[in-house]
């Protein structure tokens, strides 16, 4: 019996989305409540799960096609027996070796970097988005050698660019020659190297990020002030708590949660730059809903850390934490993005030295952070080195003065230099 598959609800006004990846192909073996396909929405990816066990039957959209909720996506053949489905020829589906990648190695390193692919290969990259593919082909690398933290142990393209910076991702190695030189002396003359371009189409979370960067700029009247910060009282309290804190509550403490503290207390001094314009209104928040920008394979998401007032330094940690592991898995959820009312994006783990960021509509500020590092300034009359870092407020002009701005910076940074203000509200 066939089964449907539609596209479900996505969240609050959102109707529509697009088919960024089929996880199964027709034929395949299906388990019920294991995904089957992913949607791309404006906000985050969603997994479509099989209603059913069975057997990937029709698909009716491709790769990149928009459907709309309650749309038919495929049929699953249901109840049919997995194990009497023929076995695939090897030809059909070669298994991924070094043998299929590079022919022309020889045996005993086959036999090596096949051990070493066989342990690795599989599930974990049978299914590679167009844009991991590319990202791999353009760096001439073996996926074997990265360690998946997607759905199912998926290779992300966040995957990719953490084994690449860490040195972790092994280059494939290139083919030997079949024959001596001298057979084909033609190959000696120096060609210039093929020039190509790759086309991809634009993911709709990637487009949605340009469209309402666009409209910030365009209706805001975005301004950036800056201040920095000496980290050093910061730094020392993590160093002396961090083995207790991670005992007690099985997370690490880290900066995040000391500059969400700051921002909270910031905020209730300068109410302006939590609130939103709408229409010919102001809307004053009495609530600190951060949105924290984190990494996405697909491009910058901002998960929503709410309540942040009410939190405790660990609970901040936590959800956190959560929130780049879920982002880098794609599992990041619509009730997770809706909302904010501040934003604080760290380019910092990048190696941002500094930057003006762009607001996230319809909030009125965002807190830019950078990386930290030792810098000469002058204490109590003395050159001295400290660890120094650029902080960056945008914020939107129509509706906070310069002088609130900086007010805001300044209480940040006085909370940092001197984290007990955080205790005592002060």
């Amino acid at each position: 019996m066939a089964v449907d598959v539609v596209v479900p609800t996505l969240g609050e006004s959102i109707t529509e989305a697009s088919v960024g990846q089929w996880l199964k192909q027709p034929g395949d073996a299906v388990a019920a409540d294991e995904a089957i396909v992913a949607l791309e929405t404006d906000k985050v990816a969603v997994e479509v799960p099989s209603p059913v066990a069975g057997v990937m039957g029709e698909q009716y959209h491709q790769t990149g096609d928009t459907v709309t909720v309650g749309a038919l996506l495929a049929r699953i053949e249901a109840g049919a027996a997995v194990a009497s489905a023929p076995p695939a020829p090897a030809a059909s589906a070669p298994a991924v070796t070094v043998e299929s990648v590079v022919p022309e190695l020889a045996a005993s390193d086959a036999m090596i970097a096949t051990g070493h692919a066989a342990a690795q290969a599989g599930t974990a990259h049978e299914a590679i988005s167009p844009a991991v593919r590319g990202l791999i082909d353009s760096y001439n690398l073996d996926p074997a050698s990265i360690s998946g933290t997607g759905k199912d142990g998926r290779l992300t393209k966040g995957d990719v660019l953490a084994a690449i910076e860490a040195g972790t991702a092994r280059v494939n190695a290139p083919a030997r020659a079949a024959a001596p030189v001298a057979a084909a002396p033609a190959v000696v003359s120096a060609a210039p190297a093929a020039r190509r371009e790759e086309r991809v189409r634009m993911t709709r979370l990637r487009q949605t990020i340009a469209r309402r960067l666009k409209e910030a700029q365009n209706s805001a009247a975005m301004l950036t002030t800056f201040n920095d910060v000496d980290m050093s009282a910061v730094i020392e309290a993590r160093a002396r708590y961090k083995d207790m804190f991670e005992k007690k509550h099985g997370v690490r403490l880290g900066f995040m949660s000391f500059f969400a503290k700051a921002v909270v207390l910031a905020l209730k001094d300068v109410p302006s730059v939590g609130a939103a314009i709408e229409g010919d209104e102001i809307v004053y928040k009495d609530y600190a809903d951060l949105g924290v920008a984190v990494s996405s394979p697909g491009g910058l998401v901002v998960p929503i850390l709410k309540d942040a007032q009410a939190k405790s330094f660990a609970t901040i940690e936590k959800e956190i934490a959560d929130f780049g592991r879920r982002a880098q898995a794609g599992t990041l959820t619509i009730a997770d993005m809706q909302g904010g009312n501040f934003t604080i994006s760290n380019g910092g783990v990048f190696g941002s030295l500094l930057s003006t960021p762009i607001l996230n509509p319809p909030q009125s500020g965002v807190l830019g952070l950078h990386r930290i590092e030792d810098r000469p300034v002058v204490r109590d009359g003395a050159v001295v080195v400290r660890p120094m870092m650029y902080m960056a407020l945008s914020y939107d002009h129509r509706l906070i003065d310069g002088r609130e701005a900086v007010t805001f910076l300044v209480r940040v940074k006085e909370a940092i230099e001197d984290p007990a203000r955080l205790l005592i509200d002060l």
